[in-house]
């Protein structure tokens, strides 16, 4: 059991990687689970993933204020809707894609600005 957590918390800690640079997928969650994943099945990888420069302080500020830092903020909402918008006006060729695209743009970014700013 502790292998397949450990796959499954490597697996999500590339997603939330990724998270980073796409902006429809969420970082946070996927760091997260990762660190709980670790937690549970391998000491060394919670230990490396919690002390890692960039992860490591992004995972404890949220654990302990549940707020994302403005530059994050300005940063995630930022790609957000400069991916959607180009995807609604240059890939979609449908109107309702086009608004699901928008729609996704609101949601997105209203779930990133509900939380506290970290200062």
């Amino acid at each position: 059991m502790r292998i397949f957590l450990t796959i499954i918390g490597l697996i999500s800690l590339g997603l939330g990687i990724l998270g980073a640079f796409l902006p429809v997928l969420p970082t946070t969650p996927f760091l997260l689970l990762s660190a709980t994943l670790f937690l549970k099945s391998n000491k060394g990888l919670y230990n490396w993933l919690m002390n890692h420069p960039r992860l490591g302080p992004y995972i404890r500020n949220f654990l302990e204020h549940r707020a994302i830092p403005l530059r994050i903020k300005v940063i995630s909402v930022s790609l957000v809707w400069i991916t959607l918008i180009y995807c609604a006006v240059c890939v979609a060729e449908h109107w309702t894609l086009r608004t699901l695209f928008i729609v996704i743009a609101i949601a997105v970014s209203a779930h990133i600005l509900s939380y506290k700013t970290l200062k």
